[in-house]
């Protein structure tokens, strides 16, 4: 296990440099020049230079690079033109609420779908399973900036019981936790129907029930234990991407999280906060994956063992 846990480091570690230098490119590549727009339109070229030396957009690109790469193991990404901090600073401010939408959606799908899909598979090819796929797929064909603005509708205008915007109280919360968390209950609920349909047609369950063991002991202490290795891989996957694919809920709840403070860097040119949300949030896929590999490895040893 030591082994595993070390060689799925490294490539996180590799990954994690792979993000942070193709950001670099892709921010140099933008024909826009940050000093003109920090130094803004009536700037003379004096100034523009100063604003350019002092932000070291003078030095050669291999330079910048070595600069930028230093920074980024210190968490220095500069500061922000727009909101005059530190960019780093301004993320790490905002992370905590986009990571509280992410957990309570992927809470929510989890409470959910897993009753969903071990009725689904119990009950296969019964109204029952019918009922419960077709809904599934339905829900996931929803588009999620479309689910928030009708429940904003519902809700807050017509039903007049949940704020619409903002994080003021807990209420807050609700709808965009339930936009988020409703394509995830989809895809999660049919991922558990079609692990148990497979591994209770392993012959170790034939086995158990030969042996006169309750159905009950079955599917939960034997089937649903191995079904749940690919449901695990898919909640990890799922809450790394909320902490960056939350964008469009946030901006339709103007919920202050890491993905509407992206939009509102891009929109503004603020390179700086640009780069230091892309790399919050790659950092945290690749560390919720790294620990999803880790899980996966503890459940399914042969994960592990494979050369």
């Amino acid at each position: 296990m030591l082994g595993y846990t070390i060689r799925r480091v490294l490539l996180a570690v590799f990954v994690l440099w792979g993000v942070v230098t193709v950001v670099f490119l892709i921010v140099r590549l933008v024909p826009a020049d940050p000093a003109v727009l920090v130094a803004g339109i009536d700037a003379t070229p004096e100034q523009i230079a100063e604003i350019r030396a002092r932000m070291g957009l003078d030095q050669p690109l291999i330079v910048q690079y070595f600069d930028y790469i230093l920074g980024a193991l210190t968490g220095d990404f500069g500061t922000s033109y727009t909101y005059g901090v530190p960019a780093m600073d301004l993320v790490l401010k905002m992370l905590p609420n986009t990571a509280l939408l992410a957990f309570l959606g992927c809470l929510l799908a989890v409470i959910v779908s897993f009753p969903l899909g071990l009725l689904a598979a119990l009950r296969v090819n019964r109204p029952t399973d019918r009922i419960i796929t077709t809904s599934s797929l339905f829900t996931q064909a929803l588009p999620g900036f479309w689910v928030g603005v009708v429940l904003m509708l519902v809700f807050s205008q017509m039903l007049r019981l949940l704020p619409s915007t903002g994080l003021g109280s807990p209420a807050a919360l609700v709808l965009p936790v339930v936009t988020v968390a409703l394509p995830f209950i989809a895809i999660l609920t049919r991922m558990t129907r079609s692990g148990l349909l497979e591994v209770v047609g392993e012959g170790y369950i034939t086995t158990a029930r030969a042996k006169g063991l309750a159905e009950r002991v079955v599917i939960f202490n034997h089937a649903a234990r191995n079904a749940l290795i690919p449901v695990v891989t898919l909640v990890g996957l799922e809450f790394g991407s909320l902490l960056g694919g939350a964008v469009v809920t946030e901006t339709v709840f103007s919920f202050p999280g890491v993905g509407r403070l992206l939009v509102s860097s891009i929109l503004a040119r603020d390179y700086n906060l640009v780069q230091a949300c892309v790399i919050i949030i790659a950092a945290g896929f690749v560390i919720v994956n790294l620990l999803v590999d880790l899980v996966y490895g503890y459940l399914d040893p042969r994960v592990r063992l494979a050369k």
